[in-house]
């Protein structure tokens, strides 16, 4: 019994102390341009990793001007007035180290991923980027050929490519959600250089952004290079333009059918739901688990495994700064059909809106919620994405602590009414994508 005791004493302190040891500390500040910088030092391993985040996305685009921020994505990598052309990555790659961006409908984010003793290069690029990027005709003209074929390739000749594009086209009427990030030609091509310019000096200015590093340092040291190498760059003097749209509640069922270069059938689903942050994304977060996550999940089981009816089957809650989509995304196995996919995800959908889950499937729940939530911040560049993000979007640079307890605080009545709430038909925009064969058979 005294054994029984200790053991048990044993494995609550080590829970504690692994708790203890795996909060994220951080040091935030501003500086007195705007600029919001984080630090988290890490010297495990001897990497650092630098993101910079700006807040803009094609959320802040005009509906004739789309695709300017995933442009900038692209422009930014051209070089400044002391970086040559193209020599961003040769530099970053050269030091041994990895560079990446991209573009959400909310936010723009770069990272670098380096040696620590790089760190003085990756502050110096991306310091060099914010304050004298170089925007000319030679870049531009470079960069609208390449965001062309990028839109080519992963959109207009991709099997299903469009079906986000014509997912959030057809699911909002108002709001610039509408258009998705990756924007259209001809707008990329109507504009002018000026224009791509003012975007520069409205959105890329320090007051904007969020500057979060994790990795080997010290933080005394960082703070000293931070300030050397952002501290002089002029805050941004421009009104930035943040849309007060709100998309009015959907009250009826859209529905349409898409005819593409594909084999198989697709049907897809999405549904309006609340922005991030909020008490019901996260039991709506857990739901999308429930259905979805891994070949254990309900979707996967029922229409994989158990039916055959599919190949592929996902839900995805896209939950952004303003109210987003909870999208189920189906494709049919040989000789099935979109309307039998519907129907048996409605089914699946029923069984949740009309019956708690039990008990044993609701803590797996929490475990690979947990789990999940413990992995985003196994690494440097994780962490460092993290950080901005909760700071930039929730408001709360310590989420990365303590977001665990919001989920672990669902319930299993809780996801038992959002499925009610929110997965309702009049909420919804249905898409059946079918073989462009299938319209020839219907025109005969």
């Amino acid at each position: 019994m005294k054994y029984k005791i200790f053991l048990t004493f044993c494995i609550v302190i080590s829970a504690v102390l692994i708790k203890a040891q795996n909060k994220i500390e951080f040091t935030e500040y501003d500086l007195d341009n705007g600029l919001h910088v984080i630090l988290h030092q890490d010297n495990s391993t001897p990497i650092v990793a630098i993101t910079t985040t700006y807040h803009v996305g094609s959320k802040n685009e005009f509906a004739d001007r789309t695709g300017f921020a995933h442009f900038f994505e692209h422009l930014m990598f051209e070089g400044s007035e002391n970086i040559g052309r193209g020599q961003i990555f040769q530099m970053i790659q050269n030091a041994g180290g990895q560079l990446n961006a991209s573009t959400s409908f909310d936010e723009t984010k770069y990272y670098f991923l380096l040696p620590s003793n790089q760190v003085n290069l990756g502050l110096w690029v991306e310091s060099e980027r914010m304050m004298h990027a170089k925007i000319d005709s030679v870049g531009v003209e470079t960069q609208r050929k390449v965001v062309k074929e990028e839109r080519r390739q992963s959109i207009d000749n991709r099997p299903y490519g469009t079906v986000f594009e014509n997912v959030f086209a057809k699911s909002y009427t108002t709001h610039p959600y509408k258009w998705t990030p990756i924007g259209s030609f001809q707008y990329i091509d109507k504009a002018t250089i000026t224009e791509f310019r003012d975007f520069y000096k409205t959105f890329y200015v320090p007051n904007n952004a969020v500057l979060a590093i994790a990795g080997d340092f010290k933080v005394d040291e960082m703070k000293a290079l931070v300030a050397k190498y952002f501290s002089e760059i002029p805050k941004g003097t421009k009104e930035i333009f943040r849309p007060k749209v709100t998309e009015p509640k959907q009250t009826k069922e859209n529905r349409d059918t898409i005819y593409d270069k594909i084999q198989l059938p697709a049907f897809i689903s999405a549904y309006h739901i609340p922005a991030q942050g909020t008490d019901d994304y996260y039991a709506l977060n857990m739901l999308t688990s429930l259905l979805s996550d891994g070949q254990s999940s309900r979707l996967y089981k029922e229409l994989i495994d158990n039916q055959q009816l599919a190949v592929h089957s996902s839900s995805i809650p896209l939950s952004l700064e303003d109210p987003g989509l909870f999208i189920i995304y189906t494709v049919a196995n040989m000789g099935k059909k979109a309307s039998e996919l519907e129907a048996a995800v409605e089914k699946e959908i029923e069984k949740v809106q009309q019956n708690l889950i039990d008990k044993e499937e609701f803590e797996k729940l929490r475990n690979q919620t947990e789990s999940d939530f413990v992995k985003e911040n196994n690494t440097v560049l994780g962490v460092a994405r993290n950080l901005a993000n909760y700071n930039m979007f929730f408001g709360n640079t310590n989420l990365i602590n303590t977001e665990i307890d919001r989920y672990m605080k669902v319930t299993r009545e809780d996801i038992k009414r959002v499925a009610n709430e929110y997965l309702t038909k009049e909420n919804r925009t249905v898409l059946y994508y079918l073989p462009k064969s299938a319209k020839a058979k219907e025109t005969k």
